[in-house]
């Protein structure tokens, strides 16, 4: 990886960007893309597309998301303490003893999520953390002293984590679920920029919001570009360590590829010209099933419209929707460059149909 590609990974993922709180990351990602393309727009919420070739009447879109999981400050007692609600899938299981930034009226505040200690609670008591049971120590003596702070019910509060890479091989932190995704559709957008490729058809490099809370961004977002062609790239669940059960989570490893996504949302056709390209270039890749739907914006562009050609190309990870979410670097280097091979295998018009 380019150290001007790793300085801007580092910066993008350590910027906090909480479901529907996702502008600050989106303009990092914005100025990083603008030099690879020829022009861009903003949604009213908050989705970012940078295109290529905008008057071409055949359009393709790469996506990613760019919300990460949060909570929502929802109770304060009359001590000073903070009870939550989730924003997206936030694990209450991982709080205990974290430290998070509750973004108030007067900026950032520092907190903890307070946990008794093993030697004073009691048998009954200790049990599993629930959004019942978890909450936040803001160092306030009382709910004024809160209020005083700039906190109020509806400040969001992000975990304070951020990247380090380990041992030289995987990436580690908060928010690869998916701003990995977004950094990774970004340096395709330059390299073919930089490597001075022609493409025939409107390039759309879409950086969504809000896919945590039911794919909202993409949903809003396929309707305005209406494009013939969507390659998504998302994560997905690593199975190798403990506690998986392969026979339900399939056998999915980082460091051995792109995954590639077999389901009713994804145009079998494209997934086959995606999964030809990896073999014409050597990339290894992995395979998954879904059931009724991926789960990820691959659904929102498949269904919208008369129906968009679409497929997933998902980037295994470990330890989805905590603060230590991994991915292998070899991992984010295939994705980047199986996207990258596919679209120039793409031709204007090229008809995805089954028959005709």
């Amino acid at each position: 990886m380019r150290p001007e590609s790793f300085d801007f990974l580092q910066k993008y993922l350590n910027n906090p960007s909480p479901t529907g709180f996702e502008k600050e990351g989106q303009k990092l990602w914005l100025e990083y893309i603008k030099p690879y393309t020829d022009s861009y727009f903003v949604d009213t919420y908050g989705t970012v597309v940078g295109v290529v070739n905008p008057e071409a009447k055949y359009k393709v879109v790469i996506e990613a998301h760019a919300d990460e999981i949060s909570y929502f400050v929802n109770y304060i007692t009359k001590e000073g303490y903070l009870y939550l609600r989730r924003n997206g899938g936030s694990d209450p299981l991982v709080a205990p003893s974290k430290r998070v930034n509750i973004f108030g009226t007067k900026g950032i505040v520092k907190a903890v999520f307070g946990w008794p200690a093993i030697h004073v609670r009691k048998a009954d008591q200790d049990k599993a953390p629930t959004i019942e049971t978890v909450f936040l120590d803001c160092g306030a003596a009382s709910a004024d002293e809160v209020e005083e702070l700039g906190i109020h019910v509806g400040s969001v509060v992000t975990f304070e984590d951020e990247l380090m890479v380990l041992n030289d091989k995987f990436y580690v932190g908060r928010a690869l679920d998916n701003r990995m995704g977004g950094f990774m559709i970004a340096e395709v957008a330059r390299l073919l920029k930089e490597n001075g490729k022609t493409l025939p058809f409107g390039l759309y490099i879409v950086n969504a919001v809000q896919e945590e809370i039911g794919l909202r961004g993409a949903e809003m977002v396929a309707h305005r570009i209406n494009p013939d062609v969507a390659i998504v790239t998302d994560v997905t669940h690593d199975s190798q360590s403990p506690m998986y059960d392969k026979k339900t989570a399939g056998d999915i490893s980082c460091g051995k590829g792109p995954v590639i996504t077999y389901g009713p949302a994804v145009q079998n056709n494209l997934r086959d010209l995606i999964i030809d390209t990896a073999k014409e270039q050597d990339i290894a890749f992995q395979r998954a099933a879904a059931t009724r739907s991926t789960g990820t914006d691959t659904d929102a562009f498949a269904y919208s419209g008369m129906g968009v050609a679409s497929a997933l190309i998902s980037l295994p990870l470990k330890y989805m929707h905590t603060t230590v979410e991994t991915v292998h670097k070899d991992d984010v280097e295939a994705v980047i460059q199986l996207i990258y091979e596919t679209l120039l295998r793409i031709e204007d018009g090229h008809d995805f149909r089954y028959f005709v």
